[in-house]
């Protein structure tokens, strides 16, 4: 029998379902993909000339059950007349002759591949920022989001563990032209790094585009990981002109 061996070829492309074409056809050798499908990672195994697959997703949401309304009992005026009882006839029935059953014989089981599919979400930002009410003109406003600095996911898959690590950047965007690079998180005031003047009074779209990138560990073998997944995050600010006040 000739030994195993674990072909792996990582590939993420934002918006594409599928990875490209392997050279080998996968009948002796098992072919482990990784790519994105909708901003999912998506872990891939195959071996033998069928298809096989098993996708573990979120778990659908439980139906909602509403209780049936009950009926009010009827006075007893209304009540119907009982009706009589019958006496019903019995029923004889006939003696059932079983046959004599053929044995079963199994199949050969031909050589089937292997194809386990397993996709994580990668978490999608919440914006937040500070102060919450009515920011005004050329006061720092303080953004932040609630993402991790480190996304990780073991899969176990056909016999092999395999380990993805992503880590995001940030790109904001604060809706008056001005943007912002970084690879850190933000926070309230006054740890936060991230902050903005607005010089003019209006309603504003902070947008903020989050980048993930990484590395996969196989055998314990790292390498990098080609591709990357793009999340998209938007929040709406109100800034409002400072009060004017007069000292005589």
């Amino acid at each position: 029998m000739k030994p195993l061996i674990i072909c792996l070829s990582v590939l993420l492309l934002i918006g594409q379902s599928s990875s490209t074409a392997i050279a080998n056809d996968c009948k002796e050798t098992a072919c482990v993909n990784v790519y994105t499908d909708n901003n999912q990672i998506i872990i891939e195994a195959r071996k033998g000339d069928k298809t096989v697959k098993k996708t573990i997703a979120q778990s659908p949401k439980k139906p909602v059950i509403k209780a049936k309304p009950t009926k009010k009992p009827l006075p007893f005026f209304l009540l119907p007349e009982p009706k009589k009882s019958v006496a019903k006839k019995p029923i004889i029935k006939k003696p059932v002759v079983k046959k004599p059953s053929k044995p079963r014989v199994k199949k050969a089981v031909t050589k089937v591949n292997l194809s386990d599919r397993l996709t994580k979400l990668v978490p999608t930002a919440g914006v937040a920022y500070q102060p919450e009410f009515e920011p005004l003109v050329n006061v720092p406003v303080y953004f932040w989001c609630d993402l991790p600095e480190l996304f990780q996911s073991r899969v176990e898959i056909i016999g092999e563990i395999i380990d993805v690590s992503l880590r995001p950047s940030y790109v904001w965007s604060f809706g008056d032209g001005s943007t912002f690079t970084t690879t850190e998180s933000g926070g309230p005031y006054p740890q936060g790094l991230i902050h903005h003047n607005y010089s003019r009074p209006g309603a504003y779209v902070a947008t903020l585009v989050t980048t993930w990138n990484g590395t996969y560990t196989h055998n314990a073998q790292l390498r990098a990981v080609t591709g990357k997944v793009v999340k998209i995050s938007i929040a709406g600010i109100n800034i409002v002109a400072a009060p004017t006040t007069f000292k005589g």
